[in-house]
């Protein structure tokens, strides 16, 4: 009987982490409603990082920022450039600061 028990507890705890949506995990860096993940360094040029931005209201994009102009490119888009833009500067500060 405590084996059957342990056996269903074991395949709830299984089952609880495999149907766990992967929506819960915390982005990489927020500023305002506004937030960056998948930040990758470039392989060809150290100062770039490749950002994913989203916002509150759904937009989602990809970003390329020049860390050592804070340049951000594309310069339009569906995300807010004035957040995207402090994001893209605390992601170079944060990869700056890891080496």
């Amino acid at each position: 009987m405590k084996g059957l028990l342990r056996l269903m507890l074991l395949l709830a705890l299984l089952l609880g982490l495999v149907l766990t949506p992967r929506a819960v995990a915390a982005p990489g860096v927020c500023v305002g409603p506004v937030c960056a993940d998948e930040i990758t360094r470039s392989a060809k040029h150290h100062w770039q990082l490749r950002l994913r931005l989203s916002d509150q209201q759904g937009h989602r994009e990809r970003l390329v920022v020049d860390c050592r102009n804070g340049q951000v490119s594309p310069q339009d888009g569906a995300v807010d450039r004035g957040y995207a833009a402090a994001v893209a500067r605390r992601a170079c500060r944060l990869a700056e600061s890891s080496g």
